[in-house]
């Protein structure tokens, strides 16, 4: 099986992270493959913040688990999150989010590829639609009508990887 295919098949959300950083090469090579991901008229609108700051990763792990109604750690206690925005202005907002969703699948296989683990983190776009979270989207210069895909926590897993869930039938129809 060729390595990419042999990657998607392995790649799992983890949700138990080491408290070390991952390295400025990591994150460097992830970014990098999120931008690459394919956008709808080549318009590359999403955004991705790159969280390391212990105080704002607490401060977006606070907010989350404020619009899920939680008081745990929606983050798991990963020590880096891509917030990935989208610009409901660059086609329209339904190109935006998906444009944004094939960022974010390119963060978790690049990850992946590198030993690092992640997880899709649901509710970026409620958090963003809170005054506290227009408040960030000012705090990092950007602009308030950005709409959230998906916060991409990233981190080392602490742990054993989980094991592969069969793959449900009747997902595909061959016509």
């Amino acid at each position: 099986m060729n390595e990419i295919l042999k990657l998607l098949e392995q790649r799992r959300s983890i949700r138990t992270y080491q408290k070390e950083q991952i390295t400025d090469e990591q994150l460097e090579a992830i970014l990098e493959a999120g931008i690459w991901a394919p956008s709808a008229k080549n318009q590359q609108s999403p955004v991705i913040v790159a969280v390391q700051d212990a105080d704002t990763v607490a401060e977006l792990s606070r907010l989350n688990a404020q619009v899920m109604g939680a008081q745990t750690d929606p983050f798991y206690g990963a020590p880096t999150v891509l917030v990935v925005l989208a610009d409901p202005k660059a086609t329209n907002e339904i190109n935006g989010v998906c444009d944004g969703s094939l960022v974010m699948g390119n963060l978790m296989n690049a990850a992946w590829s590198l030993g690092i683990g992640s997880c899709w983190i649901n509710r970026a776009r409620e958090m963003f639609q809170l005054p506290e979270g227009k408040a960030l989207l000012a705090r990092w210069g950007l602009p308030e009508d950005l709409v959230g895909v998906g916060n991409c926590i990233l981190g080392y897993p602490a742990g054993d990887v989980p094991a592969p869930k069969e793959r449900r039938e009747g997902r595909i129809l061959r016509i």
